[in-house]
């Protein structure tokens, strides 16, 4: 039973994230390019590349600075709104958890909330806009009623993984209100948004790398 996350579990989940994404990244690229330019999959794999030699600069404790490290890495990475959208997140995670070592369900799921309100100070899209938001508000929301339930860490992690999936999934009902995509209209319908789906590979990497150690 996981009941504390300190530096080496922390780096396991990115780690699952990261392998995710790297097996994933064609499938993102074909998503973008029924809507987008077809490049989230090769700007994602280059981030998840990026996000790799970070990962090596870090010693046993230093939580803020690996996911500070990692914010802004991501955000001077080119492509679109991906490299600033994904490094706000892991830098409003860094602040979260300043003078931290270890991190229990509460401190973890605070720093997805810091993460996710950082994200929202750079984009004005919503659940049901067809973005990223669209999985990362729902597992977020599960996170804290998880922890408010007094439910195990690895739990309440299968368990966001589990709604990022569905609200990527619920995507293809939707249609685009930002990016280039929005000027589709109703073409993009029937099409799972590449953003939200990303979220959901991250979230089922966070799952996997710290379940399977």
């Amino acid at each position: 039973m996981v009941t504390t996350l300190g530096l080496r579990e922390l780096l396991w989940m990115i780690e699952g994230a990261i392998e995710k994404v790297k097996c994933q990244h064609k499938m993102l690229s074909e998503l973008d390019s029924a809507c987008g330019d077809g490049d989230h999959g090769t700007t994602m794999l280059r981030a998840a590349s990026q996000l790799e030699k970070v990962m090596t600069r870090h010693q046993p404790g230093d939580l803020q600075g690996l996911l500070s490290d990692m914010g802004w890495t991501v955000l001077g990475i080119d492509g679109g709104a991906t490299g600033p959208l994904l490094g706000s997140f892991f830098t409003g995670m860094s602040e979260s958890v300043a003078g931290k070592q270890t991190l229990d369900a509460e401190a973890l799921t605070a720093m997805f909330e810091a993460g996710l309100n950082a994200l929202r100070k750079q984009t004005k899209a919503q659940v049901g806009d067809k973005t990223m938001m669209d999985a990362l508000v729902p597992a977020v929301a599960v996170l804290r009623a998880g922890v408010e339930a007094n439910k195990e860490t690895l739990q309440i992690l299968r368990e966001a993984a589990a709604a990022a999936q569905e609200g990527a999934y619920s995507t293809k009902s939707l249609k685009a209100r930002f990016g280039r995509a929005r000027y589709l209209g109703d073409r993009t319908l029937g099409h799972q948004d590449p953003g939200a789906t990303t979220i959901s590979l991250m979230f089922q990497g966070f799952y996997d790398g710290l379940s399977t150690k």
